[in-house]
């Protein structure tokens, strides 16, 4: 697997190599530490006399501030560890540090401790919290969320170092899973685990990135049984032999910088009379709703077919032949192909083209509740985030990731989290692409018109 997230603006996930280290993107986190670090800001104008100053308030000046004092009640104090032990620290806990010049005498760096509350996340974390409120805040079980923990240990674990002790691992991966669920900005985020801003930034990344290298190869993957796959959507719309249903949708986004007018979506600002920007995710899903194929990132502005042009699973699977005798099911905005079946969209249609048009949308509707409970699930997806447009692509295919697995878990989405998508269904420019396509839709929308009712499909007409 391979993709490029540079000229193609983010194609499918699956063009990535399962085990790629991604860490490099998120170095630019570290070059304001490393700037600070290595130029200290100049000593103050003017800084009283030694001997102005008290002996006993001078001497307790150069002690290192005690774990867990108060931010408001300790005064900035300078470490007596050498500058390479301090600059050789990880900024991960809960203390952060000044790299301002010490005055007076010895040099070096000054440390001062900032003690935040964490009261929320003991409370989350303990065995005694009930189950209804940890699903309500992660959006999962427990149960679920100690296996994420135990999946990604190995991944996104640090090691203690002479400052602080490493955030742990359990806190490291609340904190990215409860800014994926609530979409709450980074503040919040905060002050909710009692980290730095900048902290909760980085680990939502981080964590994002090793589910996407981790998790997404075992999570996301098309089906290894696809006759399984096909015999459940055939029991419930008389259609043989799919083996997915695909649906595409938006995420909002602030406007870029660049290219700005790729990601205008003009059927949502219509709608909405608000000028609106976003990027797509096109997904296949299997019978029970769970990802088998996704592709995200493209500009808002592309129509559906434009996507899946674009995407994985037309070069890799469709064009080249891997789908030959199946059928992965979609809607109008797509174009009909030898593997991919599409309802009928011209005017004066027959019953038989009625009734396949139903059954159709039956089928479609599997993939559109899929990507409603991921919507639902992860409210990061419904209103523009803070998170760099660069990023996105992990962000999101890391909410696809675990939407499989709370899917395969059985952890149902809370009806108070319901959300309704709004996606305008278009007609493709080219709706046929495939003669052999075409005779094969009308053979199977005259079969479904003549099959028994008494024996017939789940979705039935209304």
């Amino acid at each position: 697997m391979s993709t490029s997230y540079t000229e193609a603006q983010f194609g499918s996930f699956f063009d990535l190599p399962a085990g790629e280290d991604l860490t490099s993107w998120f170095t630019h986190l570290c070059e304001d530490q490393a700037a600070a670090a290595a130029f200290p800001a100049p000593a103050p104008a003017f800084e009283a006399p030694v001997a102005m100053a008290d002996r006993r308030k001078r001497s307790a000046e150069y002690q290192l501030a005690p774990e867990g004092a108060e931010a408001s009640g300790v005064k900035r104090q300078r470490s007596p560890t050498s500058s390479r032990e301090n600059s050789g620290g990880s900024n991960d806990g809960d203390h952060e540090h000044s790299s301002a010049a010490a005055g007076g005498r010895g040099g070096g760096r000054r440390l001062w401790v900032k003690e935040r509350d964490h009261e929320w996340w003991d409370r989350m974390s303990s065995p005694a919290c009930p189950e209804d409120e940890f699903r309500r805040a992660f959006r999962m079980s427990r149960a679920t969320f100690e296996a994420v923990c135990e999946e990604l240990g190995a991944a996104v674990a640090k090691e203690d170092t002479m400052l602080r002790a490493a955030i742990p691992v359990r806190q490291r991966v609340a904190v990215c899973i409860w800014r994926l669920a609530t979409g709450e900005p980074l503040r919040l985020v905060s002050k909710r685990f009692g980290l730095g801003i900048s902290t909760c930034h980085k680990l939502v990344l981080e964590v994002c990135a090793a589910i996407k290298a981790v998790l997404m190869p075992k999570a996301v993957q098309w089906p290894e049984a696809p006759a399984d796959v096909a015999a459940q959507f055939e029991a419930a719309s008389g259609i043989a032999n799919v083996v997915g249903a695909m649906y595409t949708t938006h995420i909002p986004i602030i406007a870029p910088k660049a290219n700005v007018a790729a990601y205008y979506n003009r059927r949502h600002t219509e709608r909405n009379q608000k000028t609106s920007y976003s990027i797509t995710v096109q997904g296949v899903v299997d019978a029970a709703g769970a990802f088998t194929d996704v592709c995200i990132g493209w500009p808002g502005s592309m129509s559906d077919a434009d996507v899946l042009d674009r995407s994985a699973l037309y070069a890799q699977r469709g064009a080249a032949g891997r789908l030959q005798g199946q059928w992965v099911v979609g809607g109008a905005g797509y174009p009909l192909m030898d593997w991919l079946l599409v309802p009928y969209t011209h005017q004066n249609m027959t019953w038989a083209q009625h009734v396949f048009n139903e059954r159709v949308d039956g089928v479609r509707a599997v993939a559109r509740d899929a990507f409603q409970r991921l919507k639902a699930r992860w409210g990061c997806l419904q209103k523009r985030t803070e998170v760099k447009l660069q990023d996105l692509p992990v962000v999101l295919g890391a909410c696809c990731v675990l939407h499989n697995i709370c899917e395969r878990a059985g952890d149902a989405v809370d009806p108070e989290n319901a959300f309704q998508i709004f996606d305008d269904d278009m007609v493709a420019e080219n709706p046929v692409r495939s003669q052999a396509a075409v005779t094969a839709r009308d053979e199977i929308a005259h079969n479904l018109l003549h099959r028994n009712s008494a024996a017939g499909p789940g979705f039935l007409l209304k």
